[in-house]
């Protein structure tokens, strides 16, 4: 159970987990270009930096950090929902709500010092690896991995292991 107060750091950083119902579906990556545009218009209306993503196609990571007088990653999150719903029913998907694509709840997890922090971007750009989508994490073209190894940092080493609190 998480414990919700905790939570509530203006400024924070946090890991995020946010799952399809469908968890065969690949209408994440089917529709990563929708995807992308919801974050930007829930970027632009309630500002958070992307430190890191991963898109896979029935669920997605990310580390975000809030603006420093802000807690509210949940209207934020709800609001990439929606947006990325609505992007679907554009493009004649019947039943295209936010209630019959994402599941309800997300993992979310605030990341507390740098080893945190360093351990769980090599986790997220690791992970279509883990699930088989690739041979090596620089081959999954929807992460922001290319972005770090163009910022001149290394590519994580395979085989990283899952830290605890993550594995629930």
């Amino acid at each position: 159970m998480s414990i919700y107060r905790a939570n509530r750091v203006p400024g924070g950083t946090f890991f995020f987990t946010v799952r399809l119902l469908d968890r065969g579906s690949t209408l994440l990556t089917d529709h990563i270009a929708a995807f992308g545009s919801a974050m930007r218009l829930a970027r632009s209306r309630r500002p958070f930096h992307v430190d890191a993503w991963a898109v896979l196609p029935d669920h997605a990571h990310a580390i975000w950090t809030l603006p420093p007088n802000d807690h509210d990653f949940a209207s934020r999150w709800r609001a990439v929902k929606i947006a990325f719903s609505k992007a679907l029913r554009k493009t004649g998907r019947p039943a295209a709500t936010a209630c019959a694509i994402w599941e309800r709840h997300y993992r979310h997890y605030r990341v507390g010092d740098d080893a945190d922090y360093a351990l769980l971007i090599d986790y997220l750009h690791n992970d279509a690896m883990r699930h088989g989508h690739c041979m090596q994490a620089h081959e999954w073209p929807w992460s922001s991995l290319h972005r770090f190894i163009s910022a001149g940092h290394a590519a994580p080493a395979p085989g990283l292991i899952v830290p605890p609190w993550l594995a629930r």
